[in-house]
């Protein structure tokens, strides 16, 4: 046989997903194991957008739109990063696909020629990386610590810059640090980014899950110049527990939003379009469940942080935004526990889920060794339990 791709056999498959996967098959086999992997809400899709989505396929709304979204979608798009982020965007700058993940790919398929650089702070979202290699891009890592906030500095991505820098990928509130990015910090950011012409892709889908009273800041309301270099990522999957309606956006400048919706037009095609209905609802309508959302997030948030900050052996950072937290294993490596020697994230995760039944996600998938991530987007119950099981493990 002829050669696969070698860019394609390259790509390794998402650590999220796997554990996810394994955890859901535990599941079923009758294990009683809790998960906290997956960065999936566990609030249901509010009543009046799942009633949009009834109704669309009542109305016979089943046929092909616009590859990029229909203009009723695009313009709910634009009115709601008016009204939540300042920013003036036209329905012919948006792209609205299949989920915020596939606009990322998009992005960088409209920036990226071969052999580019693409910096990447780390920790980060396991699947930017592998995105990257797809298009021919070149990760280039830039490591941050937990003394740092795990946030990138001015100064580190100055020291990054070369000739062959493209763009950046910036997640803001991060998955799966949890942290944000206040304005001064990104304002630092963006200066760098505008002397040197990188691009940036600010994925922003967690913009809505904001915690102690902080204002959000979108990368593009940083002026104009911030702005033309920016493609702004973001979504309903979040905010409005969507994940499965697939319903991600893209806003540009005017090229770059018609490359990527060329690029859709060949590729996927339109988003569903019974989910686009559901959408529009969701943007449009009063955000008070969103609100709802939010605060029990928090209240979880603080929950997890004060008790796992109890637990000895263990610590974390508190989490500005997002459903997630990245808890410090770096006093246990070299411990035997259930009889295993903890050697690093990996090995501990395989151990907390055979002997603790409890799915966490190793660190070493988001460069972020000796860390575990535990999403906080499961019931307070859970959470409860999963930190018992935790402090039980850790006496064995």
């Amino acid at each position: 046989m002829k050669e696969l791709s070698r860019i394609a056999s390259a790509v390794q498959a998402s650590t999220t997903m796997a554990i996810d996967a394994l955890f859901k098959q535990m599941k079923a086999d009758g294990v009683d194991v809790i998960g906290f992997g997956a960065g999936e809400p566990d609030f249901n899709t509010p009543e009046p957008i799942k009633q949009a989505g009834i109704e669309a396929i009542q109305n016979n709304f089943t046929r092909y739109t616009p590859a990029a979204g229909t203009v009723e979608l695009r313009q709910a798009i634009c009115d709601r990063m008016k009204a939540d982020c300042g920013l003036d965007y036209k329905p012919s700058q948006v792209v609205a696909s299949s989920g915020a993940k596939h606009l990322v790919y998009l992005a960088l398929r409209a920036l990226v020629n071969p052999g580019d650089e693409i910096i990447l702070p780390a920790p980060y979202w396991v699947s930017y990386y592998e995105l990257i290699k797809m298009v021919g891009g070149v990760p280039v890592v830039i490591h941050t610590t937990e003394a740092e906030h795990f946030k990138l500095t001015a100064a580190k991505l100055e020291a990054a810059v070369t000739p062959k820098t493209k763009a950046i990928i910036l997640n803001n509130p991060s998955n799966p640090t949890g942290m944000m990015y206040g304005r001064e910090e990104l304002q630092a950011i963006a200066d760098v980014c505008v002397k040197h012409e990188v691009y940036v892709i600010s994925d922003e889908i967690y913009y809505g899950l904001v915690y102690d009273g902080k204002k959000f800041t979108s990368f593009a309301a940083l002026g104009p110049q911030a702005k033309e270099l920016t493609i702004l990522i973001n979504g309903v999957s979040k905010s409005y527990a969507m994940t499965g309606w697939r319903i991600g956006y893209a806003c540009a400048n005017d090229q770059i939003a018609k490359i990527m919706a060329n690029y859709v037009s060949h590729s996927t095609g339109s988003p569903v379009a019974i989910s686009q209905k559901a959408a529009v609802v969701a943007l449009n309508a009063p955000q008070d469940e969103v609100e709802a959302m939010r605060k029990a997030f928090e209240e979880r948030r603080d929950y997890i942080v004060a008790r796992m900050n109890a637990i000895p052996g263990v610590s974390c950072i508190k989490p500005e935004g997002a459903f997630y937290v990245m808890m410090n294993l770096e006093k246990l490596i070299g411990k035997t526990i259930h009889g295993v020697e903890i050697t690093n994230d990996d090995v501990f995760a395989d151990a907390f889920l055979k002997y603790g039944l409890v799915a966490v996600v190793p660190g070493s998938g988001f460069g972020a060794p000796n860390f575990v991530r535990w999403s906080y987007a499961t019931s307070m119950d859970n959470i409860r339990e999963g930190l018992d099981r935790l402090e039980k493990f850790l006496q064995g």
